[in-house]
């Protein structure tokens, strides 16, 4: 592990948010992408240098005593970060960038970034407002091979950060998750049970709701400092990035949301 976080910033409040939401500790890289005005030419922005240095300082105010870099790097957004993710640990994004309207979406970046990373993204809101009583880390649980890789994640942030698991699984009856073996309880405990037998300080608590995965977990993120999820569920249609379930809580929770995307 590098601790290594990558901030992408844009110049919006959004991206300096996400500045804001990097772990303490860590090494920070904070990147700017650049694109070209013309394809065949690069043409410089003076202002992107500024816009680096303001967020470093940014991140300089909220965690004293950080190691932080930036860079200006010419090409598509969601390349350049895809490229910074091969060095890093955690690649962190605002959900909405400079120029976004207002009522739209998660806009197409973090979209983009989750489904092609080779680390876990944070997307952070505008919105965001650490609190003192900051919560628990919650884990969604739904026994794909991107939720399993998630769990590892889940654990390490609630370990830096200190805070209690909460390893949330959401079911429906007469579902697809009535067609696995074992209760949803069992399938639960058997997702967290080798990860908690490791980390005995990691105070871990196990949630079954009955409901819909998005609105469990959207619900869920009411009370937590960090939502993690994997990017593809069990019941994902071949072909999209990314599953409806982790695009809907990465516009719509109440707190930052890692996203995790197995790469092995």
């Amino acid at each position: 592990m590098s601790n290594l976080v990558v901030v992408g910033v844009d110049g919006s409040a959004t991206s300096l948010t996400a500045v804001a939401a990097v772990r303490r500790g860590a090494k920070l890289r904070v990147v700017h992408a650049e694109i070209p005005v013309k394809p065949r030419y690069l043409v410089p922005d003076p202002a992107s240098g500024a816009l680096v240095h303001e967020a470093a300082a940014h991140a300089c105010g909220v965690a004293p005593g950080i190691a932080v870099t930036n860079a200006v790097v010419t090409g598509d957004v969601a390349y350049v970060l895809e490229a910074e993710s091969r060095t890093a640990d955690l690649i962190v994004v605002g959900s909405r960038g400079k120029g976004r309207v207002v009522g739209l979406l998660l806009g197409s970046t973090p979209v983009a970034l989750a489904a092609l990373s080779h680390c876990p993204v944070m997307t952070v809101s505008e919105e965001h407002r650490p609190s003192a009583d900051a919560g628990p880390v919650v884990l969604g649980v739904d026994g794909s091979p991107d939720s399993a890789q998630a769990v590892d994640v889940a654990f390490a942030e609630a370990a830096q950060r200190r805070a209690e698991l909460v390893a949330v699984h959401a079911w429906q009856s007469g579902g697809a998750a009535d067609a696995d073996p074992g209760s949803p309880a069992q399938r639960l405990a058997q997702a967290v049970a080798d990860r908690a037998a490791c980390c005995p300080d990691i105070t871990v608590r196990r949630d079954l709701v009955r409901g819909k995965a998005r609105d469990v977990l959207l619900e869920a993120s009411k009370a937590a400092q960090l939502l993690v999820v994997g990017a593809r569920g069990r019941g994902g249609v071949a072909g999209l990035v990314l599953g409806s379930v982790s695009q809907a809580v990465m516009t719509h929770a109440h707190c930052p949301v890692v996203t995790v995307r197995r790469t092995t």
